[in-house]
């Protein structure tokens, strides 16, 4: 019989190996069942007994300094393990259900700090987005849904900016997802009271020029946030809504002044991750016809709102003026399936998304 610790490297190495960016352990009657989720798609693994299943959870909370003895209330924790030789984090969150206790794991590979040409499957919207860490203050929204590589670019923009402008840059992450010794990194802990807000605020007595702020989730960081940004400081921070255009909203809603928008915010980003096949032979995988040995599998596509389209954003987000024309995701992603970037199957699949979520 298996140890719980070799079940857990088991399971934890197959996901790695599979490409999988969540584990799911679902507690169900006849049994909790494993699922890894593989390009957004849920895939069944096995199925435990509800002894494994207690054990193996049990197992995974102290690795990640979790109460293992509290299974009435949610619960989240992170932690970096190394598995086949590489190092992956792992975001725990649990969840109190009928049958059991339920565990989710979002795994992070640790992987090096990328140029944003290198992202950005357009250099101009490349040049544009590097563009806007020069600024030395103001507010940038990067959107999108869990996976859509949102993390990543805030990482390249950042590293751009202490590269090229040498600029004091703080982080507030949950959790930290890629370690880096050119930024100073501060890992959110609500048991200890540093809550994004909290952090914040004390941030901003550390002298930054660029504060990353992982996620903008209530209004109380909101307005720090838009504080920080009409005092000196160039404020990076992602939300999750469905469009470019819903951040502006979001804000509002977080009791933000329209006045307070005007003044701060400089840009707002939509993106997706575009699977790429070959232009040249219009497949995944190349085989040496084409001449082409090293491309790129993945870029993204942005949906960029800045300068004249964010004015009439804000315009119409206060009621005045028509509706707003700017250039869309879906005409990126278009524009990549012009190309021979994408197919046309992958074009239907994120612009459902994006109409969707």
């Amino acid at each position: 019989m298996k140890s719980i610790e070799k079940t857990a490297d088991d399971i934890l190495s197959r996901a790695v190996r599979l490409g999988a960016s969540d584990i799911h352990i679902v507690p169900r009657k006849d049994g909790p069942l494993i699922q890894f989720r593989i390009e957004s798609k849920l895939h069944p693994q096995e199925v435990l007994t509800k002894d494994e299943s207690d054990r193996l959870i049990s197992h995974l909370k102290f690795l990640a300094s979790m109460d293992i003895g509290e299974k009435r209330r949610p619960q989240s924790g992170a932690i970096t393990l190394e598995l086949d030789n590489k190092f992956i984090g792992l975001r725990l969150s649990t969840l109190p259900a009928t049958f059991s206790e339920s565990l989710v794991i979002r795994l992070i590979p640790k992987q090096n700090i990328l140029p944003i040409e290198q992202l950005s499957i357009f250099k101009n919207t490349a040049d544009k987005l590097s563009a806007l860490v020069k600024h030395s203050h103001g507010m940038v929204i990067l959107t999108g849904p869990t996976g859509s590589g949102k993390t990543t670019t805030l990482y390249s923009l950042l590293h751009h900016a202490k590269a090229m402008m040498n600029r004091n840059v703080i982080t507030l992450e949950d959790p930290i997802e890629n370690e880096s010794e050119q930024v100073l990194q501060v890992q959110i802990n609500e048991k200890a009271g540093i809550t994004y807000s909290v952090g914040l605020k004390a941030v901003l007595r550390h002298d930054p020029d660029v504060i990353m702020v992982g996620e903008i989730r209530d209004a109380e960081t909101a307005e720090i946030a838009v504080r920080a940004a009409m005092t000196g400081h160039l404020i990076l921070t992602t939300m999750h809504t469905r469009d470019a255009q819903g951040a502006v909203y979001r804000l509002l809603e977080f009791g933000i002044s329209w006045i307070e928008i005007q003044q701060t915010l400089l840009a707002v980003t939509a993106q997706r991750l575009l699977e790429l096949q070959c232009p040249i032979c219009g497949r995944n995988e190349c085989y040496g016809e084409c001449g082409i040995q090293k491309r790129r599998k993945r870029a993204s596509a942005y949906e960029l709102i800045t300068g004249k389209e964010l004015s009439a954003v804000l315009q119409s987000a206060k009621g005045e003026g028509n509706d707003v024309s700017y250039r869309k995701l879906r005409n990126e992603i278009g524009k990549a399936v012009a190309f021979g970037y994408v197919n046309q199957e992958e074009f239907t699949r994120l612009v459902y998304e994006y109409e969707t979520k």
